[in-house]
């Protein structure tokens, strides 16, 4: 995929720049050109030098160069790569391309280009979870930008949580699903995934046999097809595809917040498996025995219907996929949960206990839709997934 590919890499500030080192050695070997620019806050982290021996190329780093000026321009140089990445992706790289800002090089490469642009964020836990940058995030999502990451770790700074680079393999995944030419290129999916947490007290939650394993296997197989995927997963116990924007989260409400940020999309498959219900008298403190042998009483209250609210909600995909995990007539349940949900598509599968598909490898699913029921045979789960994205995309070019 990367054969023959020129790469414009865009290094921002922040100790992540030494992998974007490590990415350029990556991106040479997979045999794309690099073509790198080094902001001023960059080059602080790692040199022109170093980075120069490793591409092959000259590094750019002036917007007034006059010798750049004369031979190419800060314009043509912006047109010339395949794709624009940026790692890492500030928040103040972020920031600038999110309101238009063109005061270095780099923000005006990203402004002046007609060129798809992937980002791999990188920053503070706090930075990134600030409403400012949540803001930016969303504008840059819809403009059409690609991201990558971050990814949950242990911070420079000592902190923890989500906001380090993804690593340079996860990236080139990415850039490979960034130029795949495959028929949802230039489409938004969602996808959600795994089952949610609802705690009881702070060790303690309700939660599901779902592993994750379903939606995983679908956001790889849309990546695969060239769709911009952003999964939004639970506790899952796989880990989630590479070259996908991750957003990682615990409770039906946050998965409900996230999955309203990552709107609008052209389409949204909606695999996870969402706690219907949520502990109303959460304790703050850990619920430990009394000696009386009678067990706490718990309060619950009803989480929101993600499907639902997606199906009908402003910003609705043109193309609304939904799961039902049954244990009993699961054609007629899947039927009717179609129509109260209001999506196009159901998917529906029997987990009864017999069946080990439930954290299990391979899955028999029917496919509901207006047109009926159409049931698929036994198979492995990537390829129920691959089915499934092949189906989604001729739906999309039809529509």
């Amino acid at each position: 995929m990367l054969a023959g590919k020129r790469i414009l890499l865009v290094i921002g500030g922040g100790i992540a720049a030494y992998k974007s080192l490590l990415l350029i050695r990556l991106l040479k070997t997979a045999g794309a050109a690099v073509t790198p620019v080094l902001t001023r806050a960059g080059a602080e982290f790692v040199t022109p030098l170093s980075v120069a021996a490793l591409a092959g190329e000259k590094v750019h780093e002036a917007l007034f160069d006059l010798t750049d000026e004369a031979e190419m321009g800060h314009i043509q140089l912006s047109r010339v790569a395949d794709l624009l990445i940026v790692a890492p992706a500030t928040a103040d790289l972020m920031a600038k391309l999110a309101t238009g800002r063109a005061e270095d090089l780099a923000s005006t490469l990203l402004l002046a280009t007609d060129t798809p642009v992937l980002m791999a964020p990188a920053m503070n836990v706090r930075m990134w979870d600030h409403p400012a940058t949540r803001r930016n995030l969303a504008v840059l999502q819809a403009d059409g930008v690609r991201f990558v990451g971050p990814e949950d770790g242990e911070m420079a700074c000592g902190e923890f949580g989500p906001g380090r680079m993804a690593e340079p393999e996860t990236i080139l995944a990415a850039i490979d699903a960034a130029l795949a030419d495959g028929p949802l290129k230039g489409r938004h999916v969602l996808v959600t995934s795994g089952p949610t947490h609802e705690p009881i007290d702070p060790v303690r939650y309700i939660a599901n046999r779902s592993s994750g394993a379903q939606g995983t296997a679908i956001a790889a197989a849309l990546r695969d097809l060239g769709a911009q995927v952003t999964f939004v997963t639970g506790p899952a116990t796989v880990p989630p595809p590479a070259g996908v924007q991750v957003v990682r989260v615990e409770t039906a409400r946050e998965m409900l917040a996230a999955v309203e940020a990552a709107l609008p999309a052209d389409a949204a498959v909606m695999t996870a498996a969402v706690a219907d219900w949520r502990v109303a008298n959460q304790n703050g403190q850990k619920m430990k025995k009394d000696g009386s042998g009678k067990a706490p009483a718990l309060e619950f209250a009803e989480n929101p219907d993600i499907l639902a609210s997606v199906s009908k909600g402003p910003t609705r995909p043109r193309l609304v996929i939904g799961f039902a995990a049954e244990t009993e007539q699961v054609v007629d349940h899947a039927t009717a949960k179609r129509v109260r949900k209001g999506c196009d598509w159901i998917v529906a599968n029997d987990v009864s206990p017999a069946t080990g598909i439930m954290g299990g490898t391979e899955n028999a699913v029917v496919l509901i839709s207006a047109a009926g029921a159409e049931a698929w045979p036994r198979m492995a789960k990537d390829q129920v997934a691959k089915k499934l994205a092949d189906r989604i995309a001729l739906a999309l070019q039809n529509s």
